[in-house]
Order: structure tokens, then sequence, then C-alpha cells
């Protein structure tokens, strides 16, 4: 399941690996307010696409994956594995979320990501392995290893599968989170909170296609500090602090002692 708006290029490249997999998935695609969703798929056999309004700029990130999963059960999953748009499936991340899911059951399941550079392009199927160097910042496990008691704080919505019972048991993405940020961190802590395990699934690799990113994310300042404010109320803690740090590095938040807000004139310092 993936969700989408704008990066048509992406997409296609995405459907294209997932089609030259061995077993091609069944593919929902969530398009967020985004008609020209549905001609950049195609008509293609198992590939399903669903629409979420959304205005110019706004992505309800957690509205839209629950949307997306809740279709793909509806059409009879029996594993969910969501990839973010940006990314590319390794031959065997679908077979190895299985094999995890048929081994463990009840367990949130997330796979090595590895950022494409820039000279890497957009890579044929065959040739993924040769770029593969997993981000560092999260576990790696060999192929068919699995690493369970992950630390839930470190769980991300680029690349990840739960069975249907799991995400029932989490009940998806909360959707007081609205627009960019915080949700995936949430939903690793209710997964905590349930007393779901996080286990890395060492095999089942995303490859992330390389595009300009800013960082930190300016653009998404009022949505960070909104979804930051709820994750607080609903953890007692600050989610996103290496971002917040360096916005109020930058001038445009500062922290009051119990609330990060902008500071005024961010707006144009931000834009």
């Amino acid at each position: 399941m993936t969700i989408a708006a704008g990066r048509h290029t992406h997409l296609a490249a995405q459907r294209a690996h997932l089609a030259a997999l061995p077993t091609p998935p069944e593919h929902v695609v969530v398009a967020m307010g985004d008609p020209q969703i549905a001609d950049v798929v195609g008509e293609a056999a198992g590939v399903h696409v669903v629409e979420v309004p959304a205005p110019p700029g706004h992505l309800p990130l957690a509205l839209a994956r629950n949307t997306g999963v809740q279709r793909s059960l509806d059409l009879g999953a029996e594993l969910v594995v969501l990839l973010d748009v940006d990314c590319l499936p390794g031959h065997a991340l679908v077979d190895g979320y299985a094999s995890a899911a048929s081994r463990l059951g009840d367990a949130l399941l997330c796979g090595p990501v590895t950022y494409l550079p820039a000279e890497a392009g957009s890579p044929a199927p065959d040739q993924l392995d040769r770029w593969t160097s997993p981000h560092a910042a999260r576990p790696a496990p060999g192929d068919g290893e699995l690493v369970r008691g992950g630390d839930h704080r470190l769980f991300w919505s680029l690349s990840f599968a739960c069975t249907p019972a799991t995400w029932r048991r989490l009940g998806g993405f909360c959707t007081d989170y609205d627009g960019y940020g915080g949700e995936d961190t949430d939903l690793g802590m209710i997964a905590r909170r349930q007393g779901v395990d996080l286990v890395w699934v060492g095999g089942a690799h995303a490859y992330h296609q390389h595009h300009p990113v800013s960082s930190p994310p300016v653009e998404h300042l009022d949505d960070i500090l909104r979804n930051a404010a709820t994750y607080h109320r609903r953890w007692g803690e600050w989610p996103m602090e290496g971002w917040l740090q360096a916005f109020a590095e930058r001038g445009l938040v500062t922290y009051d002692g119990s609330a990060w807000r902008r500071v005024d004139g961010a707006q144009e310092a931000s834009s």
C-alpha cells in the first residue's frame, strides 16, 4: 500500500519494481488530492486507486494510510505492507515480511532502508542489490535474520508490515495528527503500549529514491509544531527534537518552558 501526492516519477518507478517481483502483490494506491495518480498507475491488474480529498499543499498522512489499509483489508489482504511512494521494493521485501509474519504473528515488522545517492538514478530491479547500504540509524540484520525487541521510538513508516490482526490491535494511525510529522512515531508508541514487538526483518530491503530535501523541513514548520504538540499531549515527551532544535537555531521557533512556538516573523524566514 502506498500513499501519494505528486511524486509521479517515483510512483511509476515503484510500480515497475513491484510488477517485476516474482509474484506481484495487490497494490492499493491512495491519492491525496491528486487526480493524476490514476493515470500514473494505469489500469494494471491488481492495482487499486483510492482517493482522499486534500487541499493543495496539505498531506493527511495518517488518514490516507488508514484509508489505504482498510481498502487492503476489504480486498482480503493476509499481510499489509506499507511502502512510501519514494521507495522501491527489493526483490525479497514482500517475501521477507511474509516469512517474518508467519514466524512471529503479532508484531510490527520493519525492514532496512537504503537512501540511494543521486548517481544511482532509478536503478532497474536487477541492479538494486549493488546499491544496498542501509541507513545507519536503524538496525540492519542479515538476510533471513529477525531482531526482536526493537526500540519503538525508531519505528518509521517508510517501509513496514503487519498482519490484519496486528493492525486492528493497534487501531491504525492516530488521525489527531494532521499534516506532516509525528504520526509514525506515535504508532510505534501505540505498539509499545499494546505490547506489540517491533521486529527488524533482515533482507526486506527498500530503496529510497533520491530527491532534493530541505533540512530541517521548513516548508512543514506549522505541521511539525502542531503535530509535536499533539504527540506531547498524548505521550508526555517531545518528538522530532532534532528538527525543533534546528528550527530554533534558525530563529523560527522558541521553547517557552511548556511548548514550542513560532517566533514572530518566522513565516517570512521560513518561506
